[in-house]
């Protein structure tokens, strides 16, 4: 008996362990590149170089200068608007039960978005910058809300909401180009860069500003794994096993509204992360939610910080928005999936 439950114990404590072995190499190669995006630029600085002024701190010298003051701040916002996005995305995906599903493609993105153009075309010189983020946030949460509601007929089908979150992400994409025609003619082109998505010129004051939404949203997520994993076995199974699938629902889109919002408020309406990183997580750990979301925040962070990096090498001196090469890569994985789906349905 004992070496029969001996035998059954050992495979899964080998599966977990190569999970664990995934995620360490994981960050080792967020480490990596972290070092080499922070010694990259005009001024090229030596890799062992860079990992001793991070060790040591000395920001007095022309090196230190570079990479405390401008590239330490970008790579880390980069960092926690990837693993932002990517998380949104993995509870997206679990709640609505379709690979499909992500904060642009539900519309939880163009909510953000669509708030924050009006903010930048009409209250920004008034109020600053520092009032942007509570907008996106509330625009996030009301689209969110509002898909919910008008998804809702007898409980809330995840199909219908996909249908009700692309509709309403049409919606909001006009009433963002409406804001843009009308809005002065500077604040129309930063907007537009805003728009495409861009970690150009972040400060301190942006990741520190960043860091409590995740700081506090990710753990609680974390914490939520198990009901995660309960919400993509159906509704029936679901209230079977004693879970209020309503009440949950709301909890988690909450939660991936708050972290999409959050995140877009200081990286601009980037695409994609929320869709590539869980599959890509999702084929190194499997489906468990408690390591995927785990997982996924270190892919997406990886992602991020991987675009912005070519945005600033691959057509120097020019500085491109991180979001073109996210949408680069996102687009023609979308359809990638779109077919697969629709292959297997066949």
């Amino acid at each position: 008996m004992k070496a029969r439950l001996k035998g059954r114990i050992r495979p899964l404590l080998q599966r977990e362990r190569l999970k664990g072995t995934k995620v360490t190499l994981l960050l080792l190669l967020l480490a990596v590149c972290g070092i080499i995006s922070i010694g990259i630029g005009t001024l090229w600085i030596n890799p062992l170089r860079v990992i001793q002024l991070l060790f040591t701190g000395d920001s007095h010298s022309t090196e230190g200068l570079v990479v405390w003051n401008f590239r330490m701040p970008r790579f880390l916002l980069a960092v926690l608007a990837g693993a932002a996005l990517a998380v949104s995305g993995v509870v997206l995906q679990g709640v609505v039960r379709n690979p499909l599903a992500s904060p642009d493609i539900v519309g939880v993105t163009s909510g953000a978005s669509m708030v924050a153009v009006f903010y930048l075309a009409f209250l920004n010189e008034q109020w600053g910058f520092g009032f942007m983020p509570l907008f996106t946030f509330a625009g996030a949460a009301l689209v969110s809300f509002f898909i919910y509601l008008f998804s809702w007929k007898k409980g809330v089908s995840p199909f219908r909401m996909i249908l009700v979150g692309l509709g309403v992400s049409a919606l909001l994409e006009a009433g963002k180009t409406l804001f843009l025609i009308f809005s002065p003619i500077f604040l129309t082109s930063q907007a537009q860069i805003w728009i495409t998505g861009t970690i150009y010129g972040a400060k301190w004051e942006n990741v520190f500003a960043l860091l409590p939404w995740i700081g506090v949203l990710f753990p609680l997520l974390l914490m939520m794994s198990r009901q995660l994993d309960i919400q993509i076995l159906g509704e029936e199974t679901t209230i079977s096993l004693g879970g209020r699938v309503q009440a949950q629902r709301i909890a988690l889109i909450g939660i991936a509204s708050a972290l999409a919002g959050s995140a877009i408020a200081y990286v601009g309406g980037i695409g994609f992360i929320g869709l590539m990183a869980p599959h890509i997580a999702r084929r190194l750990v499997g489906g468990s939610h408690f390591v995927l979301l785990i997982a996924s925040a270190i892919v997406g962070a990886i992602l991020l910080g991987g675009a912005d990096l070519m945005g600033r090498l691959l057509f120097q001196p020019k500085d491109i928005a991180a979001g073109v090469f996210t949408a680069v890569l996102g687009a023609p994985f979308f359809l990638y999936l779109l077919m697969k789906k629709k292959s297997k349905e066949v």
